[in-house]
């Protein structure tokens, strides 16, 4: 993932990259901003399961961002993480 769990950062970043060794359907990503704004991520328009996926961002200024997420396996399993990165 784009940026890296726990990165510090000098500027928001206009898009957060997601990785996965294999396809996935993302059904949900969420931002948090400062433990106080949430908004779900744009996902698109998904057509099947792959493996990269570059969401924009909304910038919120300085302070912590924290990423949830939550997808489909291509076997039909739920998957979710999250990761966070703050800007100073």
């Amino acid at each position: 993932m784009t940026p890296a769990n726990g990165a510090v950062l000098e500027v928001v970043p206009e898009t957060i990259e997601l990785r996965f060794n294999d396809g996935m359907r993302l059904t949900k990503v969420e931002m948090t901003h400062a433990e106080t704004h949430t908004e779900a991520l744009d996902l698109g328009a998904q057509s099947g399961f792959v493996k990269e996926f570059s969401l924009p961002l909304t910038p919120m200024g300085p302070g912590m961002y924290h990423i949830e997420w939550r997808g489909l396996g291509v076997d039909g399993h739920p998957m979710n993480g999250v990761f966070s990165f703050e800007v100073k």
